[in-house]
């Protein structure tokens, strides 16, 4: 019985071990954040990407053409600028997060009292990552991996454990005029067109290589099929498939 509740207590511990950065390749970083109304509005991209590098990330922009290397979605980091609140005072964070758009690390809060926006924001960002360049940032080569829920019997009971599977999306044609760009939200992504517009929003599901996907009001499935990306659904009670072109 000791040794049952031994084992239990071993893969609950298994199933709560969260990714350290350290297992993620490389960063992506969107163009534009939801408090801003352009992309790169007050250099903030710019700088994000700055202060990444120095603190040791290899980082992309969303729309950036990237090496084959980092072409396994769920192996990078999507970084989010967040602003609070503040009467006077400009304060941002920044949050780190997987292919599934689960928080894996948040920064401390950096502030400004600067009155133009530009400076107080570079500033606020800088005191934000002066906790990300304290975390030491190195590849550790371990490969991040989803995971899935199986079925194991134990003495007659049933646990649920982990199992690695590394799905690798479809490679992004970047000459394609119809690309498509993700950006990571707190339920998934938006692909966004070089316009910018939002064109599909995706909310994760349980498989990297599946979304719930929403287009012109029309819902179905965005789905990684022989290296590329589909989006199905049915009209008139039939099945459409459409080939995206989507660069994650």
């Amino acid at each position: 019985m000791r040794i049952k509740f031994l084992l239990i207590a071993l893969l609950v511990s298994v199933i709560g071990f969260s990714q350290s950065v350290n297992d993620y390749k490389a960063v992506i970083i969107p163009l534009k954040y939801e408090f801003l109304k352009t992309d790169n509005q007050y250099r903030l991209a710019t700088s994000t990407k700055s202060n990444l590098v120095k603190a040791g990330f290899k980082a992309f922009y969303v729309n950036e053409e990237i090496p084959a290397e980092f072409s396994d979605r769920c192996q990078l980091l999507y970084v989010d600028v967040k602003k609070e609140n503040g009467f006077l005072v400009t304060k941002l964070f920044v949050q780190l997060k997987d292919c599934y758009g689960k928080i894996v690390y948040t920064s401390e809060i950096g502030k400004s009292k600067e009155k133009d926006y530009e400076i107080a924001y570079r500033e606020a960002l800088e005191q934000a990552f002066v906790s990300v360049n304290a975390l030491h940032y190195k590849y550790s080569g371990n490969a991040v991996a989803a995971t899935s829920a199986v079925k194991v019997s134990n003495a007659g009971a049933s646990l649920p454990v982990v199992t690695n599977t590394v799905v690798a999306a479809p490679v992004a044609d970047v000459s394609d005029p119809n690309l498509l760009y993700a950006q990571p939200t707190e339920t998934g992504y938006q692909l966004i067109d070089k316009t910018p517009k939002v064109v599909m929003k995706l909310l994760k599901t349980s498989r990297a290589d599946s979304f719930i996907a929403i287009k012109d009001g029309i819902q179905g499935t965005l789905n990684a099929k022989d290296n590329q990306w589909f989006f199905e659904y049915y009209q008139n009670d039939k099945m459409v498939s459409e080939k995206v072109s989507v660069k994650f």
